[in-house]
């Protein structure tokens, strides 16, 4: 994530903005120029932004924003939708009726909008079912509020992801956590996890790379619910057991190539939005050992301009703090895995597609449904 500032005040903002809290100005997210900025309503009913490379540009709020205050990104004028890009891939929303529903769907929005964020920045911009009925991306976010209903499965189904309403809810996701044997589980780490399902439909299956795949992930027409039963029927002895540390990123990527793709997948995300976020903040580690990690913001390369053994090296410094400064605070470690070699010939597939899609003429990456990226001012 980079590092925004008020346009007006320099007040140091966050990406969840929308209103500057020492300034007071109405602040917006403007995705093709990813920025935040602030905003200020023009004659006509729009809004309109100071920042120079949005000189002569209208917007409108997202209705989510305008209408349910769950968003804080701006739509450009003449854009047909009414929701932004993020916003307009939610098909179902929680009843809003229901004591918490609305602050647990806030929660669900803001992560997929920090969702939308990485994919943008690494050139993957996504379609929804309403403009790509075929290959388009869509969620529903459900709940089970009365006894009796059926339990509630987050997870991928030809495009469509469905997400708990419960998982937004920290306590209960903690207890699934424990229950399931998980060193780790949060609501973006999930919509990173689905995503990956998504994109293994986009960009793996039937094309040049699946036997590539599937060398190294194992091959995906092995039976997926006998393969999840077997899993889950182990508990959390599946964590406890070291050897898949060897060749998986976690216990439950070893379940199913799906599942390892999805694993791994979401890893690249984290390891590319964290140091984004760490060479934006102009992190530099200098150690007193020289045997000990260091890292120089200025050398951390972008995620499309790295090598996977570049990120890895970052990652592990940038780690190797976190988990001691989450220690020092009584916490658990804020990212709880170990990247083996395997993993990293994984990751280093992950990130070869990504660069590939990020690079698709307009046409192909259209009928893959991956959209085609906004040009910048």
């Amino acid at each position: 994530m980079k590092i925004f500032h008020c346009d007006h005040c320099g007040q140091l903002l966050f990406f969840e903005n929308s209103r500057c809290v020492n300034c007071g100005h109405a602040l917006a997210y403007l995705p093709e120029l990813q920025r935040i900025a602030s905003l200020e309503p023009t004659d006509d009913g729009q809004w309109r932004s100071p920042l120079a490379e949005a000189a002569g540009r209208e917007y409108r709020l997202c209705q989510n924003y305008e209408d349910e205050n769950v968003c804080n990104w701006a739509v450009p004028a003449d854009d047909p939708h009414t929701f932004c890009e993020s916003c307009r891939t939610t098909l179902v929303i929680p009843a809003l009726t229901v004591a918490g529903h609305k602050e647990a769907w806030f929660q669900l929005e803001t992560a997929k909008r920090r969702l939308f964020y990485s994919l943008m920045n690494l050139g993957l911009h996504v379609r929804s079912r309403s403009d790509d009925p075929e290959h388009g991306l869509g969620f529903q976010f459900l709940a089970a509020d009365a006894p009796g209903d059926a339990p509630v499965m987050t997870g991928h189904d030809d495009g469509l992801i469905t997400i708990n309403l419960a998982e937004a809810d920290d306590a209960k996701r903690e207890e699934a956590r424990l229950a399931l044997g998980e060193p780790y589980r949060t609501v973006l780490g999930h919509f990173r996890h689905e995503i990956g399902h998504y994109f293994w439909d986009r960009l793996v299956k039937d094309s040049a790379d699946l036997e590539d795949f599937r060398a190294l992930f194992g091959d995906e027409r092995r039976d997926y619910e006998a393969a999840l039963k077997e899993h889950y029927a182990a508990g959390v002895a599946n964590w406890q057991e070291p050897n898949w540390q060897e060749n998986f990123v976690s216990a439950y990527a070893s379940s199913h190539p799906w599942e390892d793709w999805a694993e791994t997948w979401a890893h690249y995300l984290h390891m590319a939005d964290a140091l984004e976020t760490a060479r934006a903040c102009g992190l530099t580690l200098a150690p007193a050992r020289e045997d000990e990690p260091s890292l120089d913001a200025e050398k951390i390369p972008a995620a499309e301009e790295a090598t996977v053994n570049e990120m890895v090296r970052d990652w592990v410094a940038l780690t190797y703090v976190l988990n001691n400064l989450n220690r020092s605070l009584g916490l658990s470690d804020a990212y709880p895995f170990v990247l083996s070699p395997v993993v990293i010939e994984k990751l280093e597939f992950v990130h070869k597609l990504i660069v590939k899609a990020s690079a698709a003429p307009p046409v192909e990456a259209e009928e893959s449904g991956l959209g085609v990226a906004a040009e910048p001012a």
